[in-house]
């Protein structure tokens, strides 16, 4: 499966690793090698993480990674997985 990045989630990476290089760059550098270590991994189980608490939809996931939310769709029809955003991890309201 291919894995395309929303250009939403290409912004609000970009914004959150400014805001920890404010701290450390080597920080911001390592979260981000980390977190697409994880999304390059999801082709292999793209169901892996749970069903988005966002979303009433089956394919679309949220990967959890420090502290933010990653949610994704999985399109088994054109082959590909999007990466739509990330944002701080806030539990749904009941």
């Amino acid at each position: 499966m291919q894995i395309i990045r929303d250009t939403n989630y290409l912004q609000k990476l970009q914004s959150i690793m400014e805001y920890i290089a404010q701290d450390s760059v080597n920080q911001a550098l390592k979260f981000q090698v980390d977190l697409d270590e994880i999304i390059h991994d999801i082709p292999d189980m793209p169901f892996k993480y749970k069903k988005s608490i966002y979303f009433n939809d089956k394919n679309i996931r949220d990967l959890v990674f420090k502290g933010y939310v990653v949610p994704y769709k999985i399109d088994p029809v054109k082959n590909q997985i999007i990466i739509i955003g990330i944002n701080k991890y806030m539990e749904k309201l009941k």
